[in-house]
């Protein structure tokens, strides 16, 4: 069995796209989405410039990170290394598009299913070439066996230095590149200009607005402590030296306000039934309405309110059940929807004991209640693995993530509750209760987000992220809203009430309205960072 991959020798490429043309036409690419592109960079100061190209399209890793997070193996990796995939199982949850490092997924709009190259696998199977490799004027591509050593790609990857894009991933690319710019090669490193003529800029905001990467805070982010790797001192030299990307094409940013309003709405679900738990295990809240159906009901409906969302996100939403009857075990995004589905029915449980009041059912939500709350830290933690498994970005690999949607769930939940709470006639100890672990909540969600961004990083894709909350383009509403109202005025509206300055219940409620404005906005903010690098 053969192992096919792509040699590009952009010694000989003249930036003629017609690979991207024959690409179009073999597979009948829509317009505005591309399997294979030319990307081209100007380097230096006039007079002395040069433009440098770069062909790109998916490298068909041998350790593929999109098949492993596709839920429902609609990416699969075939036998002769060709990652490979079936649109009819595709529900188009975009996750592929997040894992891929090299920008090379995207949804067609005319099936709304993620597509890439595919090593024109139907050409591949009758003995002929790619209909890249085939129109090349100057045989820049090439492809081939590589466990063939006769084979002109074996040949070549035999006697040339060859490259690869983001050999830290770890992905095992079979794409190579020969006499490839490092300009060229790592995508943050230049300005991305906002379009020009007969150029495109590749779109990599939330939310469909263009973003330019500041060189400035590209040196600032990458200096000193954080890190001052081979590619950070490159990336500054090249500022000196002068830069641009004159053409690329333009990329959607996957996940946008649907995925920030999910995190949430879990928070809350996970965080209600979780201090729900934590109450009864002290003696709190027992034969207690807010514990016994206020919070149960509260997991239970926006349990419910974050599966619509998740399925309102995807661009098959007819398919949601494939996640649960084609689901792919290596992919959180199932073991996510199992999590939802046992965490829902468990609240739903608890919550008809509360209200029914029936022996045998109150006996099953009590011996339900803790390991109701381990599905309850699961269905709020999951999401950091899902999110580590979205390996393209960078700023979502910490390992603060688990920890930190831990205390945002603590967070909300108290929030949540304690507005209920005054909207009722609540115990004092309650109120009590539930006012203590709103702080502990908003002070261990400011500790793990200043963690996030003042420690050092493991990369400039993680200071450039990090650098776009602190001072970039997202930084107005992360400091006024996530931090300001989010933080700061919950915590001090707190503090007033405990001493006194204003009365009690006005103080918690304001607190928890403010604090889940906040947690929203810093929601939405840190997806947008996520995705405010780019990729290609």
């Amino acid at each position: 069995m053969p192992t096919y991959g792509f040699v590009i020798d952009q010694r000989r490429c003249i930036g003629c796209h017609a690979c991207t043309v024959a690409c179009k036409s073999e597979n009948q690419v829509p317009v505005g989405v591309f399997r294979t592109w030319v990307k081209s960079v100007e380097k230096g100061t006039y007079p002395n410039t040069r433009r440098h190209f770069l062909v790109q399209r998916c490298n068909h890793c041998a350790n593929s990170p999109c098949t492993t997070i596709c839920p429902t193996s609609a990416l699969y990796r075939r036998k002769d290394g060709i990652v490979d995939f079936d649109n009819r199982r595709c529900i188009g949850c975009k996750a592929c598009m997040q894992a891929c490092p090299y920008d090379a997924i995207y949804i067609d709009p005319a099936t709304n299913t993620a597509a890439k190259c595919h090593y024109c696998a139907h050409r591949v199977e009758v003995g002929l070439e790619p209909a890249c490799v085939l129109v090349c004027p100057t045989q820049a591509i090439i492809s081939g066996d590589l466990d063939d050593p006769a084979s002109r790609i074996a040949r070549t990857l035999g006697r040339e230095n060859v490259a690869v894009r983001r050999p830290e991933q770890g992905t095992q690319p079979k794409l190579w590149y020969v006499g490839a710019e490092t300009a060229a090669l790592e995508p943050a490193m230049f300005a991305d200009p906002q379009g020009g003529m007969w150029s495109q800029h590749r779109d990599t905001s939330h939310g469909g607005h263009g973003q330019a990467i500041d060189l400035t805070a590209l040196v600032r982010a990458s200096g000193g402590s954080r890190g001052g790797g081979p590619g950070e001192s490159v990336a500054a030299g090249y500022l000196t030296e002068g830069g641009q990307v004159n053409y690329n094409v333009a990329h959607e940013t996957p996940w946008g306000g649907l995925v920030s309003a999910y995190l949430w709405t879990k928070s809350i679900a996970a965080g209600a039934f979780l201090l729900m738990a934590a109450a009864l295990g002290v003696g709190i809240g027992e034969r207690s309405a807010l514990f016994g159906t206020a919070a149960p009901a509260l997991a239970l409906v926006f349990t419910l309110i974050t599966a619509g969302l998740l399925v309102a996100d995807l661009k098959r939403p007819e398919r949601f059940y494939y996640l649960l009857t084609k689901g792919n075990w290596s992919s959180w995004l199932v073991k996510g929807g199992y999590v939802l589905v046992a965490f829902g029915a468990v609240s739903a449980v608890s919550l008809a004991a509360g209200l029914l009041d029936v022996g045998l059912l109150d006996g099953a939500a009590r011996w339900l209640r803790w390991p109701g709350a381990i599905l309850a830290v699961l269905a709020a933690v999951y999401t950091a693995f899902l999110f580590g498994q979205a390996e393209g970005r960078d700023f979502w690999q910490s390992p603060l993530l688990a920890p930190h949607l831990l205390a945002q769930a603590v967070l909300a939940g108290a929030a949540a509750l304690l507005l209920v709470a005054l909207a009722g006639a609540a115990r004092p100890s309650e109120l009590v209760f539930l006012a203590g672990a709103l702080g502990v909540g908003l002070v261990a969600h400011a500790g793990f987000v200043a963690a996030e961004l003042y420690t050092p990083h493991a990369n400039t894709h993680v200071a450039l992220a990090a650098d776009a909350l602190r001072a970039g383009r997202l930084a107005g509403r992360f400091w006024l809203v996530a931090a300001g109202v989010g933080v700061a005025a919950p915590l001090l509206a707190l503090a007033l009430g405990a001493v006194g300055a204003l009365p009690s219940g006005i103080a918690a409620g304001a607190a928890s309205v403010l604090a889940l404005i906040g947690l929203l906005a810093f929601e939405d903010r840190w997806v947008a960072a996520g995705q405010s690098v780019p990729m290609s």
